[in-house]
Parts: C-alpha cells; sequence; structure tokens
C-alpha cells in the first residue's frame, strides 16, 4: 500500500498533525473568551481558545495543551474511573465539536480523502478504540448483557413491581416496607418512577474497577449520627467534615455536624448550615460529605438519593484542581431486617451514569471503610448530643425511649447496644453510656 493511502502510515501522520493551531492558522477557528465547551454528565465546562492553540479553562485559569487534555481533566473530575477525554469527539467549537472541523480540513488537504469520508468526522489517533472501551465499560456498569441489550426496546426500562407505599404529599411514608431493586433494572430515568424506590449498591469489584479512593470514619463521628437518628421516627440529616489527602488519596472523616432543622423549614436550615460551616472553617475541617435516615427502612440509597449525592460529588468538586470525593452515609436505625439492635450504617457514592447514556441514574456503589477508634468522647461531641435532645424534646416524631422496641428491649436499650459498638477505645462503656443517659434525663 502506498504511503499516505487511507489507512495508512501517512494518513494517520495527517490525522495527528491537525492540532487546533493548525485550524487556526488556516483560519477554520477563530480565538475567544468561552467559544469551547464540554457537556459530561450534567456538568458543563467553558474553555477559551487562545491564539497559540492552547485551552485556558475558565472556572481555573489553567491551560491545557490540546483538546483530549483538556477533556480528560474535566471528565476526570466528575468521573475519576475515566482514563481517556476523546477530546476531539467531546470539545465542541460555538456549539459544534470540534472534530467536524478537523474533518473540513482533512478535505481541503487530502485530494484522495472522498467527502463523504470526510464529513464522518473521524476520530483522532486511537480515540476510535477508546470510544469502543467506553461503550464495553458503560454495559459493565450497568450490568446489561448482549442478550438483555438485544432483548430491550431502546428508551424503554423494564416493567417495575408495584411498590408497597402510598405517596401521598407531605404524608411521612418511611415506616411501610421499601422494596429494593437492583440497579440493571432501572433502565432509562422515568419520571413515573416513585423517587423513594431504594436501589442495591453495586461492590467495585463486581465490575472489575478498584474504589478510587481510601476512607477512614472515626467512631465519633458513627456515635453522634447513630444517636441522632435514635432520636426521631422522621429522617434526619447531617453533614461530614473531615480531610483530603491527595497523595495517599485518603478521605479521613472526623467530625458530623448534626442538622437540627425541618424538612421544609428552609430559613432554620440555611441558619444552621451557616453554623456548621464556621464549626468546619474554625476546626480546620472541609466538607466531605452528608449523612441521613432511613428509620424503618434499609440502608440503602433511594432514587432520590442517588440524584442528590450525585449533585453534592458535582458542587463539591468546585474549583478543585483535581479530584475530590465526597462521602454519604445512610444510617437505619429501626429497620425490622437488621440482624440485631445495632443500627445499620452504610457508606456509598455515585458513579456518573454511562457517557452514551448520560440521562440514566447514577450507579450507587459500594465503599470499603477503615473504622479508627476514637480515645474519647470529646465535651462537642457530648453537647451536640444535648442540642439534639432539645430540639426533639416534645415533638410528635420523638422516639419514647421508655417504651418497648422489643419483647426483651426498650428503645433506650436498643439505643444503648448500638452505640456501644462505636465507644472510644480509652474510657468504658459503661461510663460513656452513662453520660448519653446523662445528657437524655436532662433533656427530659
Amino acid at each position: 500500500m502506498a504511503a499516505g493511502a487511507c489507512g495508512g502510515p501517512g494518513g494517520a501522520l495527517t490525522r495527528r498533525a491537525v492540532t487546533l493551531r493548525v485550524l487556526l492558522k488556516d483560519a477554520l477557528l477563530e480565538p475567544g473568551a468561552g467559544v469551547l465547551s464540554i457537556y459530561y454528565l450534567g456538568k458543563k465546562f467553558l474553555g477559551d481558545l487562545q491564539p497559540d492553540g492552547r485551552i485556558m479553562w475558565q472556572e481555573t485559569g489553567q491551560t491545557f495543551n490540546s483538546p483530549s487534555a483538556w477533556a480528560t481533566h474535566c471528565k476526570k473530575l466528575v468521573n475519576p474511573a475515566k482514563k481517556s477525554g476523546c477530546g476531539w469527539a467531546s470539545v465542541k467549537y460555538k456549539g459544534q465539536k470540534l472534530d467536524k472541523y478537523k474533518a473540513t480540513w482533512l478535505r481541503l488537504h487530502q485530494l484522495h480523502t472522498p467527502a463523504t469520508a470526510a464529513d464522518e468526522s473521524p476520530a483522532s489517533e486511537g480515540e476510535e478504540e477508546e470510544l469502543l472501551m467506553e461503550e464495553e465499560e458503560e454495559d459493565v456498569l450497568a450490568g446489561v448483557s448482549a442478550e438483555d441489550k438485544s432483548r430491550r426496546p431502546l428508551g424503554k426500562s423494564p416493567s417495575e413491581p408495584a411498590h408497597p407505599e402510598a405517596t401521598t404529599p407531605g404524608k411521612r411514608v418511611d415506616s411501610k416496607i421499601r422494596v429494593p431493586v437492583r440497579y440493571c433494572m432501572l433502565g432509562s430515568r422515568d419520571l413515573a418512577r416513585n423517587p423513594h424506590t431504594l436501589v442495591e449498591v453495586t461492590s467495585f469489584a463486581a465490575i472489575n474497577k478498584f474504589q478510587p479512593f481510601n476512607v477512614a470514619v472515626s467512631s465519633n463521628v458513627l456515635f453522634l449520627l447513630d444517636f441522632h437518628s435514635h432520636l426521631t421516627r422522621s429522617e434526619v440529616v447531617g453533614y461530614l467534615g473531615g480531610r483530603w489527602d491527595i497523595n495517599s488519596q485518603m478521605l479521613t472523616v472526623l467530625r458530623a455536624f448534626p442538622c437540627r432543622s425541618r424538612l421544609g423549614d428552609a430559613e432554620t436550615a440555611a441558619a444552621i448550615e451557616d453554623e456548621i460551616y464556621q464549626s468546619l472553617f474554625l476546626r480546620g475541617l472541609s466538607l466531605v460529605g452528608w449523612y441521613h435516615s432511613h428509620p424503618h427502612s434499609p440502608a440503602l440509597p433511594s432514587l432520590q438519593d442517588i440524584d442528590a449525592q450525585m449533585d453534592y460529588q458535582l458542587r463539591l468538586q468546585g474549583s478543585s484542581n483535581g479530584f475530590q470525593p465526597c462521602l454519604a452515609l445512610l444510617c437505619s436505625p429501626y429497620y425490622s431486617g437488621n440482624p440485631g439492635p445495632e443500627s445499620k450504617i452504610s457508606p456509598f457514592w455515585v458513579m456518573p451514569p454511562p457517557e452514551q447514556r448520560p440521562s440514566d441514574y447514577g450507579i450507587p456503589m459500594d465503599v470499603e471503610m477503615a473504622y479508627v477508634q476514637d480515645s474519647f468522647l470529646t465535651n462537642d461531641i457530648l453537647h451536640e448530643m444535648m442540642l439534639l435532645v432539645e430540639f426533639y424534646k416534645g415533638s410528635p416524631d420523638l422516639v419514647r425511649l421508655q417504651e418497648p422496641w422489643s419483647q426483651e428491649h426498650t428503645y433506650l436499650d436498643k439505643l444503648k447496644i448500638s452505640l456501644a459498638s462505636r465507644t472510644p477505645k480509652d474510657q468504658s462503656l459503661c461510663h460513656v453510656l452513662e453520660q448519653v443517659c446523662g445528657v437524655l434525663k436532662q433533656g427530659s
């Protein structure tokens, strides 16, 4: 085959030689602010095309030498498992993909390239293989086999089992049984689907991936959020403070910050959030995640939780130059399916949906975490417990701890047993439980 023929070494060299600088020189592109964009899984990135052909990301001022470098960086912020950016196919210039402009240049400069072939927007060197690998990865993530793909009509989701919950507006439905579904059974996003539908988490090993970060959680964090979750029959929410070490890829969760507010009370919630941010700042901590409870349901995320977590992951990323994780913790204190009195606390993180199906739900991933036992219960933890008891005192959804939880235990017994596994190492269990009971008595 002659050098330079379609598909030969000469053709590859020519494709590789097409850069933004070349397209600018030949007046196919013009430099400008905000003329370049990437839209990836709900996150939009804007870039300036500079006269020398480099790209400046508007959010941070970073510069990149090629579309692929910029696209890979941006996509890894949203999805750390992403290995490549497929830049020429992902980056748009004034709303049109850059590979269209590359195709035009090839048509003008390679007389042997048919116009119809050039119009097909050839991918850059190696990008066709990357796109094929992405499609294969996406099928693994979604749990869809080739047989399933051929059987399922495009855009149709499998029939959903009837959900046992009534969704009367304003009514708490958490006390009824919620049957979880597997992620691969969800299919495309369906507005008619109950947002409280629980979804089973997926392990990274099941999709042949490594967890993209390590997690260590202090015992005081679990102690406080478990205590918070036990006080009321309604869902509770709080924030997680800690530190992210980019070198060791370790997320350390050091403090829980309960939200002492009711759902729908925006004014109080805003004041509490300001207070929490002040507390984070004063302790030299960063916001690293959030927690909430499913009082009578399994510690599994709902569709609503998955969307919220994906949103938090993107928001927490902010203008950071590198990947920063956001962790979610779910606590289930009173679910009848728990093996014993101890609450089930489950961490999860959401992997973005397959790139070719951006409207699908994110994939809830099970997160492995190390448990770090604190030396003692700090005074600020005890103070926070006191404030929580005071907040829920007299409310209709308050758990009456003296009442029987089972034939053998009262709710207070159950609380003590659950907290026992999260007690500090240098304090005796009896001493800690005396402190807890003292807090509860002061609040009663």
